[in-house]
């Protein structure tokens, strides 16, 4: 059973910037692939970016490339999700899970790939 731990969001005005991160425990970090995941008030959670788990393979969705950044550190059983260039429909409660399947070199980007999601922290952006 993996645990999965969110910490860094809060308030921060259009522009600004936040890194959230994720820590993990339980199995082999680095066997599975690692994604963060967004929930809107009123809408369905929605993909933000995956990483491989070897760390050498990201991706994104449309609207937050070259703003978010996301990375794994596989030494501290960590990924984290840099964001820059906030902008109000960035508001949401992010959360990370891990991949049902082991993989260290793919990513994933559907919501019924993921399993163990953390308990989510709350990014509001005020304009």
């Amino acid at each position: 059973q993996v645990q999965l731990v969110e910490s860094g969001g809060g308030l921060v005005q259009a522009g600004g910037s936040l890194r959230l991160s994720c820590a993990a425990s339980g199995r082999t970090f680095s066997s599975y692939g690692m994604g963060w995941f967004r929930q809107a008030p009123g809408k369905e959670r929605e993909f933000v970016a995956a990483i491989s788990g070897s760390g050498g393979r990201t991706t994104y969705t449309d609207s937050v490339k070259g703003r978010f950044t996301i990375s794994r550190d596989n030494a501290k059983n960590t990924v984290a999700l840099q964001m820059n260039s906030l902008k109000p429909e960035d508001t949401a409660v992010y959360y990370c899970a891990t991949t049902i399947n082991f993989s260290t070199v793919a990513v994933f980007t559907r919501l019924n790939e993921y399993t163990n999601w953390g308990q989510g922290t709350q990014v509001t952006v005020s304009s």
